[in-house]
């Protein structure tokens, strides 16, 4: 598996939610030994990444993760994205009902190596994803 296909299947079959498949199902395969995912605070390996999103899919059944824009340059991949979701029980610490949802801008900087992720840095604007479901 090449590297766009890769990230094809990171953001349309693992962050995604979708019918086929399960996140631990798509990113076992594409996440290399090691794996680590830093935001601005904290880092996760491959197990915990897996576990977030396995939890993301129960709580936000709709969660949507669509690349805007992707450069690459040699065996770095930045992806801008919108997420857009419903979630549906205690997320992030607010109580949701299923009856709001929202749509942040998102930014990945991922390296890869022959088809797999090495590390990924991240941020999310999950303020905004805060501001639109309170209301």
């Amino acid at each position: 598996m090449g590297n766009k296909e890769a990230i094809t299947k990171f953001y349309g079959k693992a962050l995604t939610t979708n019918t086929e498949t399960r996140p631990t199902q798509v990113l076992s395969p594409i996440l290399a030994d090691g794996y680590e995912s830093s935001g601005s605070v904290e880092s996760k390996g491959a197990e915990q990444l897996m576990g977030q999103l396995e939890f993301f899919w129960k709580i936000i059944p709709d969660l949507k993760w669509e690349p805007q824009e992707i450069i690459n340059v040699g065996d770095l991949y930045v992806v801008r994205s919108i997420a857009t979701g419903t979630p549906n029980g205690d997320f992030m610490g607010l109580p949701t009902d299923g009856s709001k949802s929202f749509k942040i801008m998102t930014i990945d900087i991922h390296t890869m190596k022959d088809g797999k992720f090495v590390n990924t840095f991240h941020v999310e604007d999950w303020v905004t994803a805060m501001k639109q479901l309170k209301g």
